[in-house]
């Protein structure tokens, strides 16, 4: 698939409820604005971000810098045709966020600014600090998205729950699963408490099966980005050990595809006590424990857990970019570089429920005063994001669907993930 400058196809959507866009900030109104002001998008629809963003640290970067900024917030599921209208009309904002599964589309549109010689300028100690996540959102090497906020998934779980089953904290996959089996409690055929939940809804199956593959050792795609390797031995065994928790007798799990990760956060299993292990992000976590008092005494959160290695889904979520046309890219840059420098951004990721991209966050008082935070930030170096490559959406909803079957136990593993690599092969060849 060949992608043009005025004829950009955003393979790269965020899930989201449709909503209108919110036009927040100095300028007011939407899209391109006023030519003296810079314009900002942010995806989204949080208040709490909202109201940090527009009344506290955009204020504060006019007053710095002596600008004028205009903010509009999008609803995740708008902001890849509203940018798409953007392009086509020349009214695309000077800055935009999105996540790191877009960056790639992006490049290869030619639409947003490529950020290495902004990030060499930076001091030594800022370019150390900001390391951790900025691979994230690099694309053929070259640095695209500067990201605002990272997550992790770790497998989070009940100390009371272990503690009165005898089983001591796992530290690898072998183990999780052994201790599941002796924390699950049946009443009959029926799984009353799960030993043991991987999030396994639409979309987090792959996730979860890219946590596992990469604990295997293995790969989503090769080096160039335009094969399928999930299919590798490494593959298979990822995808039967997911399937082996939700299947036959030795089930430690009824549960497969309830979306507990988008339940209020009161009604996860977890939270319950209906599970005594699950896959959980930093925002889960931390929105379980405000959510259900005393309840932040009985969770932990392991490290990433190892088969061959220790790897577990994560990384750079939303970011910044800068378009390729704007006429204020020194001021974009300012204003990407504002919202990663060290008081802001730890500001605003204890805002969203994310984690500071940072590795001074580690110090700050937001992850200090939150024990159940260290554990995502010291696996920082665990982390495996998805590809970027302009086709991996798509891609990923086709690896998706046979990973659905393949739990279900409609094919085994090593049909699923062949037809799988045999359905994105042409796709990826196409990039």
């Amino acid at each position: 698939m060949t992608i043009n400058r005025r004829g950009f196809l955003a393979t790269a959507v965020g899930a989201g409820v449709l909503i209108a866009a919110t036009a927040c900030g100095t300028g007011g109104g939407e899209g391109g604005g006023s030519s003296e002001a810079l314009t900002v998008w942010f995806p989204g629809n949080s208040a709490p971000e909202i109201e940090l963003v527009t009344k506290k640290l955009v204020p504060e970067f006019e007053t710095a810098n002596g600008a004028k900024v205009q903010v509009t917030f999008v609803d995740w599921a708008q902001m890849s045709p509203k940018l798409n209208a953007g392009f086509a009309g020349n009214s695309a904002p000077d800055v935009f966020g999105h996540g790191p599964a877009a960056a790639a589309g992006f490049a290869a549109a030619q639409r947003i600014e490529p950020l290495d010689a902004r990030i060499a300028a930076l001091s030594a100690d800022d370019k150390a600090d900001l390391a951790p996540y900025l691979s994230g959102g690099q694309v053929g090497g070259k640095q695209y998205l500067i990201p605002l906020v990272g997550n992790g998934v770790l497998v989070a779980y009940r100390k009371d729950l272990l503690e009165k089953a005898g089983v001591a904290e796992p530290g690898t996959w072998t183990e999780a699963a052994d201790a599941a089996k002796r924390l699950t409690v049946r009443d009959g055929g029926t799984v009353k408490q799960a030993g043991l939940m991987l999030q396994s809804a639409k979309i987090q199956r792959v996730q979860s099966f890219q946590g596992l593959l990469g604990s295997e050792g293995g790969t989503l795609l090769s080096a160039d980005g335009k094969t399928a390797t999930w299919n590798s031995a490494e593959g298979v065994k990822a995808l039967e050990y997911f399937a082996g928790l939700y299947s036959g007798d030795g089930r430690v799990s009824d549960q497969l595809g309830l979306d507990f990760a988008n339940q209020p956060a009161a009604q996860n299993p977890l939270a319950t006590g209906k599970a005594a292990m699950v896959t959980a992000t930093t925002g889960q976590v931390l929105q379980m424990v405000k959510a259900v008092p005393g309840l932040a005494d009985k969770i932990g959160v392991l490290s990433p857990l190892k088969a061959a290695d220790a790897k577990t889904f994560g990384g750079a979520t939303t970011g910044l970019f800068v378009n390729a046309d704007s006429a204020k890219k020194d001021l974009a840059w300012k204003f990407v570089e504002f919202m990663v420098s060290k008081g802001v951004n730890e500001r605003y990721a204890e805002t969203v429920g994310g984690l500071g991209v940072r590795a001074s966050a580690a110090q700050g008082s937001y992850v200090t005063g939150q024990p159940l935070l260290k554990p995502f930030i010291d696996a920082a170096p665990a982390y495996v994001g998805s590809p970027n490559v302009p086709a991996w959406v798509q891609v990923r909803d086709v690896l998706d669907k046979h990973l659905e079957q393949a739990l279900a136990g409609k094919v085994s593993a090593k049909k699923a993930l062949d037809d799988a690599a045999a359905e994105a092969g042409p796709l990826l060849a196409a990039q």
